[in-house]
């Protein structure tokens, strides 16, 4: 918004506003985003975790989990709509509201967010432990993924969606037997040639896995204080760099990775999320004053897993994510090993004492903020792995 202001004022004033030139440039716009949302979260951050308070809005605590954690019961939750209000209105203040990545993005994070939303006020203010039944989560989840994913599969190449329309109308006709371009192409961290073509339902699918996969394991990891917020931050940072170069012809073609016209737009985004989320880390340190919920965690996978398939960048996102993956898949064998076990010995066991694995290390005798600061230092070492893949190749 405040980008086409500023060129109709450049255009009406030439010589008196010839400054606002300086909005133009992407990199100057995305410094002025994080700063926004982060000033945002920070001054409206009292103001709802009073309201969350009032409401009683308070984070339930299962007694059968981590003891430590008992003192924690009544902490106001959902405070991922703070986190919401500041990526939103710094990313619609500083990016071009022509760029429907940018707007695909948004879609998906607010639609998670929703999910969330109905989850977390299901638990805390109807008393109802289950929240939304899993079927019922995993449905709208699949229905939001299923959509963006049937976008994106025509869009990576074109730069208009009447474009995209003509393309899957065409895919329709043609008995879904189109394939899509290279720059679709799966590609493989550290070799500048190996790539795999995925077709349209290919594309769909991986596109589904990584957004509703990435949702689920953030909100696995949001378990401590902080733990999951700063991975969110720098996980986002760094796609907001892949952004950065699909979106210029020039490094794009520097260092070998396919140009998608409009990507590096995502950059505002990635910056906002990273500005809001470290205005919910003053709040979210421990002792927490807030927690971010499945609103939060739900909606910010939803975003990195967006960005990601944008930037062609899933591989790299289970790189530098290696944290998400690992929590959910922790979550994925303790289920299965259980009930494998209980079905053939008549009684469940476990591969680890707790389960996500944070809660695994808490029970070996980790202090809470111990394990918070090393998996963020595991995060920063797989960031800088992902990024490292930009030139070794």
């Amino acid at each position: 918004m405040l980008l086409s202001l500023a060129q109709w004022l450049q255009g009406a004033y030439p010589d008196q506003l010839g400054f606002l030139r300086v909005f133009q440039y992407l990199t100057m716009r995305a410094v002025l985003a994080a700063m926004t949302a982060l000033l945002i979260g920070l001054a409206f951050g009292p103001m709802v975790i009073r309201r969350l308070s009032a409401l009683k809005i308070g984070q339930p605590i299962r007694e059968y989990g981590v003891q430590s954690h008992l003192s924690k019961s009544g902490t106001p939750t959902m405070g991922g709509v703070l986190i919401l209000l500041g990526i939103g209105i710094s990313t619609l203040l500083w990016f071009d509201w022509s760029n429907r990545f940018v707007w695909i993005v948004m879609l998906v994070t607010l639609g998670f967010g929703a999910i969330g939303w109905v989850d977390d006020w299901r638990k805390v203010v109807h008393k109802n432990p289950e929240g939304m039944r899993s079927r019922e989560k995993y449905f709208w989840q699949s229905l939001i993924g299923l959509v963006a994913a049937l976008y994106l599969a025509f869009s990576v190449s074109e730069t208009s969606n009447l474009r995209v329309l003509e393309l899957f109308l065409r895919w329709v006709q043609s008995g879904f037997s189109n394939d899509l371009p290279p720059k679709a192409d799966l590609m493989v961290p550290f070799f500048k040639s190996i790539s795999y073509p995925l077709g349209v339902f290919g594309f769909i699918i991986l596109t589904y896995l990584v957004i509703v996969g990435s949702s689920n394991a953030v909100n696995f990891t949001d378990g401590l204080d902080g733990l999951a917020i700063m991975p969110v931050v720098m996980v986002g940072s760094a796609l907001g760099v892949f952004a950065y170069v699909t979106g210029s012809s020039v490094y794009s073609k520097y260092l070998l990775f396919p140009y998608i016209p409009g990507s590096g737009e995502l950059l505002i985004f990635c910056s906002a999320m990273a500005g809001a989320g470290l205005a919910f880390l003053w709040f979210n340190t421990h002792p927490a004053q807030v927690f971010m919920g499945d609103v939060g965690a739900l909606s910010l996978g939803g975003a990195l897993g967006t960005i990601a398939v944008i930037t062609r960048q899933e591989i790299v996102l289970a790189i530098m994510g290696g944290i998400f993956v690992a929590e959910a898949l922790s979550v994925m064998l303790q289920v299965v090993w259980f009930k494998y076990t209980k079905k053939r010995y008549g009684e469940g066991r476990r591969i680890f004492k707790m389960a996500p694995l944070h809660h695994h290390f808490e029970k070996s005798g980790w202090k809470e903020t111990q394990v918070v600061v090393r998996f963020w230092i595991i995060t920063m070492l797989l960031c800088l792995v992902g990024l490292a893949s930009l030139k070794l190749r």
